[in-house]
């Protein structure tokens, strides 16, 4: 990347972080709606697909804008946190946007921001002000369709001045609590505060207490909703050598022999999810179906960066981005039914405001040794406290503890290379390094991968 274009691209970083982060939120939509208003409102100038839920939200959005992208559709995606460079939230064809159209999207929007924040007691949040560029810079490019995933929650979400004509809602599960509460009914009912009069909703399989207050919703606005193992799902799923092999129920009917680049039954349920949600946007259904080639080869093509991605062999190094207790159990249950690893060592970095004791507890059957570390975050959790949590789930003899990441994850390369039994071959170890979407991405540029 041009190095010119990368310092500007760190100078508005700054400038944005001076604004609340986006784990401040004052729950209102008047900011976004004043600026989307002084923009002439560039989220009605193409049809969106809304994606809320509390995991497996980005993992659907990429594939949602994968499908759409094989469909020969021009798509903007936008998706957050990022894992190691801010462009990635913003897409345009598939691909984040390049730092000079970041800097250029910041620049276009800055003075309306002025306006806005000079109108209201309380200024514009950082995320606000990025969700405001992505919808000005869709309407720029200009894209046929926007995917994009809510940030936090539902109702209050920044995003949701977009009126979506397909709502997906991935598994609601408890996470943000300290923003969301720990009542699980009142969460769904934040997350499907997106679904809008007329839309269709697709919906993943729920707790029952979720699903009966978002189709409370879903009557209340007169939509149209499509649901996990009902109405699609998946049919077969074989694991493959690097992802797997699906056989899909859509809403048009059976699509098989699909190749999907990415690890874990959880996967496999979000493509079923997004393909839903692409039937959806085109109109599919009984009498109709999707060109199967098309979809074969945009499921192929999806690129998930941090969901147990490997980033080395020899040992085997996986990243993934777990940062509750529900993504924790789908990384253990990929990890112990699509890898065989003779042992398998995790380095943990956790921020402070999550439940770290629900990620161990979840981790621990399939992890034999814990390296706890932190990650560069302010709110990351000191490893030494880490530790004290971790200390009865697995026992003294389990753990170490490196404070920084690079050390940890030396040390775990290092214990799964070892083997008690001099005769034995040390290959077959394997490392899994997770706990945090700033772990995830620091770990991806720790072994050189760029962002995507």
């Amino acid at each position: 990347m041009d190095p010119a274009a990368l310092h500007e691209l760190r100078v508005v970083e700054a400038e944005l972080n001076e604004r609340w982060p986006e784990t401040k939120i004052e729950p209102s939509l008047d900011r976004i709606r004043a600026l989307t208003d002084l923009l002439a409102e560039p989220q009605r100038g193409y049809p969106i697909v809304h994606i809320a839920g509390t995991n497996g939200k980005s993992s659907t959005t990429r594939i949602v804008d994968a499908l759409l992208t094989g469909l020969e559709l021009r798509t903007g995606r936008y998706t957050s946190p990022h894992l190691q460079l801010a462009t990635e939230r913003i897409g345009v064809d598939g691909g984040p946007i390049s730092p000079e159209g970041y800097v250029e999207a910041y620049r276009d929007v800055a003075p309306y921001v002025s306006i806005v924040d000079s109108r209201n007691d309380v200024k514009m949040s950082k995320f606000e002000v990025l969700t405001g560029m992505a919808f000005a810079a869709f309407a720029e490019a200009p894209v046929d369709v926007g995917v994009v995933e809510v940030g936090l929650g539902g109702s209050w979400d920044a995003t949701n001045v977009a009126d979506a004509n397909v709502a997906v809602i991935c598994p609601v599960a408890l996470d943000h609590a300290e923003y969301l509460g720990t009542d699980l009914a009142g969460i769904a009912r934040e997350k499907a505060g997106i679904i809008k009069p007329d839309s269709v909703v697709v919906m993943a399989s729920q707790p029952a207490e979720a699903q009966q207050v978002i189709m409370n919703r879903i009557a209340e606005v007169d939509a149209t909703v499509a649901r996990e193992g009902q109405e699609f799902g998946v049919l077969e799923r074989t694991v493959a050598v690097g992802g797997q092999l699906l056989k899909l129920q859509g809403l048009g009917g059976v699509y098989d022999e699909i190749f999907l680049p990415l690890h874990g039954e959880h996967q496999a349920r979000n493509a079923a999810l997004a393909l839903a949600a692409v039937e959806a946007f085109f109109g599919a259904g009984a009498q109709r179906q999707l060109d199967v080639d098309r979809i074969r080869a945009g499921f192929a093509s999806v690129i998930v960066p941090g969901r147990l991605e490997r980033v080395r062999a020899a040992p085997t190094v996986l990243v993934d981005a777990a940062h509750n207790p529900h993504g924790a159990r789908a990384l253990a249950d990929a990890l112990s039914s699509e890898f065989s690893f003779r042992k398998l060592v995790a380095v943990v970095g956790v921020l402070g405001d999550k439940d770290a004791r629900g990620i161990l507890s979840e981790l621990e059957p399939v992890v034999e040794e814990l390296v706890l570390t932190r990650n560069s975050s302010a709110r990351s959790l000191d490893p030494d406290e880490l530790a004290g949590i971790a200390l009865d789930i697995f026992g003294q003899d389990r753990i170490m503890v490196e404070p920084r990441l690079d050390n940890a994850v030396e040390q775990a390369i290092q214990l799964a290379e070892e083997t008690d039994d001099p005769g034995e071959s040390v290959s077959g170890g394997g490392v899994v390094i997770t706990g945090s979407v700033v772990t995830a991405g620091e770990a991806r540029a720790l072994f050189g991968k760029e962002p995507a």
